[in-house]
């Protein structure tokens, strides 16, 4: 449908008078609806052809502007016309908002302003009224406010308001009106507010990213208001138009805030935004401005990415993104600098800081390059970095030294100079020496890394690093980018290292001032995950690269080895904590064959310890930590060959007396009685207060007569709840569990069992916490351990509980995990080892321990872990004969039946881990 269609439909109402707002209603709203439609047709299909994402959304508000027309000449021209209008009856309908800007994204709200002289008449009431009732047919979302040139002037003290205002743009109507608007707006308000609306704009944006999301590489950005997003951009121009007194973004140029190449920047980046966000809104049929994985890989196969380079499509696309939103940033820190550099003047103090680093050049002592300007460094002249390209390192490393910021100017400056750091800067020896300095730095090295990072520098010098810079990983475990990551975990290493985690990781805190290798360390923690992206095992390639820039950075060859060592086994120590059995000699041996030495141990304790901290909000629990804490304890016994040479036997008595001392009220006989009532293993497994906590359980039971119960305790620092089950032993006994738990919501991370020499299963589940107050957690504790009761005593079916919390329809998953069984013997000398990983869901920990029941096995231990989308569970179990399962056939069995659970309902998204 045509704009001379519209025209038509126009000229059918004179034809026809209209009788009233019904009769126009019904005239005008089909015709504009079917316009409407076609538009976004036509739009989303220019969109797919020219991938132009702000010409895809100045053409719909084109058609908007049609549809606001066409809705006021029916309304002014045919329904309530004024032949002899009075002073009163004028009216000027504005567009306000994104839609003043002259854009819409698909789904945007369309903010419209009707403009009166004065006070409002019957007349204007009546236009305006008809005028929303015929868009608000149209299911359009419509802002609106009805004020008088003197009204908007009053409200314009709201800064919200006066953005309105700033971008607002003539429709129809009354042109004077408007003019005069505009004419006192500027005169009253911009030529002597610019400070006041500056520092307002700054500080809406700092609350709004905070709200969005407070770094620009988190993995699931918010195209319109996270950080480095479309409104961020906004932000930018409306400073810029209020302070230069600007009406078009390429005035800018003129205006000496931006250069040629920066205002094409700024070009480029709000146009892929714009892009993004109009696909967005045409996939989802909704103003979606969050770009969640689900979405996604669609978006980039219609902006048609494809895998290249070891990164599939979507991976390519999200690079591709958050190179924008670092472009953004760095657009943002111009800005700043030139709204500093019009407020405040230049006060350089040379030498007060950096006379001493007065430098040789050809037999002469030469300038220093370097000043103090309104407290933050900066260069003397634009020739400095051409002049030495080593002062491109200098400049971060005298900020980190001396713990000064840099002038924007400094870092524009830098960005501009990223050719000279080619091969001959980084082999100079002083600029390797001070990015070793900054980065192994006891003050601040996350922040002057990022800096670096932020100007290009950080990646044009170490290129490995430039490969994985806004590289993002397309899964739900990381939040952040690997090059973010990376930097978060250097600060967090640093931050464990000053102390101030001392209480949180009470371990670390301890080793970290007795380690003998920390330059090596904190290399290894900026190297870590560098291998990001590529075909090969990234821990593997990651030892490479280590080995190949230690020397260049000025560490020695031990240096080098250690570096490279923990970068290959940067995973060890996480994976074997989470998922072996920590109390089975054999794993606690086969970790420390690997680690051999005790300062290994320390620096990958820590190491460990800042990765999983890096990766993002609420990864790290307590229960983590724990777990870390008893590899570690266990393996430094190994390595000091103390109790770990301990006769077996000997080790069991000494438990068995440990707990005999602690129950003292108890006679020797009904000591004697209980304990032979646990095999060795449960004396080798469970710790003191564990022991003691069930004995006087197990005997409270016996004396109540209750065969099937169940207690449980929380543990802030640790982040978990535990619910010991006391009950007759069977071989679904845990299926029967984890269904429970599953029904109930209970997040299983871990879960220990034992069978008792007269035939009842004392097991303990570990649960994640869901609650911060204990009150809390301690009520949903209560209704998972009565669910759990329940299902033992078959007063419920369990498997109608857990298929009551599967999702009700099949929907497309963003995520694709193979699923994986391996069987291993090797790892435990008593038990099989199975490992199965694939894509979580609701349930899938019942569904494979109902699975192993079925194939008469008896699990003696099982292990919990979730990495985002993918679950990785580990069973140690026995054939009912309590041997190992070593023949190929069976073992091959087990596998079928374990991989045929991942084959059920396969569409299904993931959820959070529930059982």
């Amino acid at each position: 449908m045509s704009i001379n269609d519209l025209d038509a439909v126009l000229s059918s109402l004179q034809d026809a008078p209209v009788r009233d707002i019904a009769d126009l209603r019904t005239r005008l709203v089909p015709e504009l609806r079917r316009f409407l439609t076609e538009g976004h047709a036509a739009a989303e299909e220019r969109l797919l052809a020219e991938q132009d994402g702000l010409a895809c959304a100045r053409a719909l508000c084109r058609d908007m502007d049609q549809v606001v027309r066409m809705i006021y000449d029916g309304v002014v021209g045919h329904l309530y016309t004024a032949n002899n209008p009075s002073s009163g009856e004028r009216l000027a309908v504005v567009a306000t908002g994104g839609y003043g800007r002259g854009t819409l994204a698909p789904g945007s709200d369309v903010d419209l302003l009707f403009l009166l002289p004065y006070k409002q008449t019957a007349w204007s009431e009546s236009v305006v009224e008809a005028m929303l009732y015929v868009l608000w047919d149209l299911k359009l979302k419509v802002g609106h406010a009805t004020r008088s040139v003197e009204d908007c002037m009053r409200e314009a003290a709201d800064m919200t308001i006066r953005t309105s205002l700033l971008e607002s743009r003539f429709l129809f109507g009354d042109e004077s009106l408007y003019d005069n608007l505009v004419e006192r707006f500027d005169r009253e308000l911009v030529a002597t507010s610019a400070p006041a609306f500056v520092d307002a704009k700054l500080k809406e944006r700092d609350a709004r990213v905070a709200k969005a999301g407070a770094s620009r590489y988190l993995v699931e950005p918010n195209v319109k208001d996270g950080k480095g997003g479309l409104r961020d951009l906004n932000t930018l121009f409306w400073i810029a138009k209020y302070v230069y007194r600007v009406r078009e973004p390429a005035e800018l140029v003129r205006a000496g805030l931006f250069t040629h190449d920066e205002f094409q920047l700024f070009a480029r980046c709000e146009e892929f935004l714009w892009r993004v966000r109009c696909h967005l809104h045409f996939v989802t049929g909704r103003a979606e401005e969050r770009l969640t994985f689900d979405l996604q890989r669609r978006i980039a196969e219609r902006i048609g990415f494809k895998a290249r380079g070891g990164l599939s499509g979507v991976e390519r696309f999200m690079k591709a993104y958050f190179r924008i939103a670092k472009d953004v940033g760095d657009l943002t820190a111009i800005v700043c600098a030139e709204l500093e550099a019009r407020q405040t003047k230049r006060l350089p103090v040379l030498n007060r800081v950096f006379g001493r680093f007065r430098r040789k050049r050809g037999g002469a002592f030469a300038v220093d390059d370097f000043m103090i300007d309104n407290n933050r460094i900066n260069v003397l002249d634009e020739d400095a970095f051409e002049r030495d390209p080593v002062n491109l390192i200098r400049l971060f490393w005298l900020a980190d030294k001396h713990n000064l910021p840099i002038n924007p100017d400094a870092t524009r400056l830098a960005t501009r100079s990223l050719s000279l750091i080619g091969p001959t800067l980084r082999k100079d020896a002083e600029a390797n020496k001070m990015f070793l300095d900054i980065l192994s730095s006891r003050n601040s090295p996350e922040v002057v890394l990022r800096l670096m990072n932020e100007a290009g520098v950080l990646g044009r010098f170490v290129p490995e690093f430039g490969r994985i810079v806004a590289m993002m990983q397309f899964n739900m475990y990381h939040h952040y980018t690997v090059d973010e990551h990376l930097l978060r975990s250097v600060g967090v290493l640093n931050d464990i290292e000053a102390g101030r985690l001392g209480s949180d990781h009470p371990l670390a805190h301890q080793i970290v001032g007795t380690i003998r290798n920390r330059r090596a360390l904190f290399v290894a923690m900026f190297l870590h995950d560098i291998a990001k992206g590529r075909p090969q095992d990234h821990s593997q390639a990651g030892a490479a690269i280590a080995r190949k820039v230690g020397p260049r950075f000025g560490l020695t060859d031990a240096e080098t080895e250690t570096v490279a060592w923990l970068v290959e086994h940067h995973l060890l120590m996480s994976n074997t904590a989470q998922s072996r059995d920590l109390s089975d000699p054999a794993t606690i041996r086969a970790f420390a064959d690997v680690v051999q030495t005790m300062e290994r141990l320390k620096l990958l304790l820590l190491l460990t310890i800042a990765d999983i901290k890096a990766v993002g909000p609420g990864v790290w629990t307590g229960w983590k930590g724990q777990l870390l804490r008893n590899l570690y304890h266990e393996t430094e016994i190994v390595l000091g060959g103390g109790a770990a040479d301990i006769a077996r036997s000997e080790r069991v008595r000494l438990a068995q007396e440990e707990l005999r001392s602690e129950l003292s009220d108890w006679t020797a006989e009904q000591f004697d009685a209980y304990a032979a009532r646990h095999a060795p293993g449960y004396w080798l497994k469970t710790d003191i207060t564990r022991r003691v906590k069930q004995a006087r359980f197990v005997n409270e039971a016996e004396k109540a007569g209750r065969t099937v119960t169940t207690t449980y305790e929380t543990h802030q620092f640790r982040g978990v709840t535990e619910l010991t089950v006391l009950s007759p032993d069977h071989p679904r006994l845990l299926a029967i569990v984890t269904g429970a738990c599953a029904a109930a919501g209970g997040n299983i991370v871990d879960a220990q069992i034992f069978t008792t020499t007269d035939g009842m299963a004392l097991d303990t589940i570990v649960l994640s916490r869901a609650f911060d107050r204990d009150e809390d957690e301690m009520r949903r504790a209560g209704r998972v351990a009565n669910a759990i009761e329940r299902a033992l005593k078959g007063e419920v079916k369990i498997a109608d509980l857990v298929d009551g919390k599967r999702p009700a329809q099949a929907r497309v998953k963003p995520f694709h995990v193979p699923p994986e069984v391996t069987i291993d013997n090797s790892l435990s000398n008593r038990q099989t080892v199975i490992e199965i990983s694939g894509l979580d869901r609701p349930g899938l920990l019942y569904d494979l321990t109902t699975a192993l029941g079925k194939l008469n096995l008896n699990i003696a231990s099982a292990h919990i872990v979730t990495f985002g989308e993918k679950a990785v569970d580990v069973f140690y179990v026995t054939d009912l004969t309590g041997t190992k399962v070593t023949h190929a056939g069976r073992q091959a069995a087990i596998r079928r039946a374990l991989l045929e659970v991942f084959k059920t309902d396969e569409r299904e998204i993931p959820h959070r881990r529930s059982a």
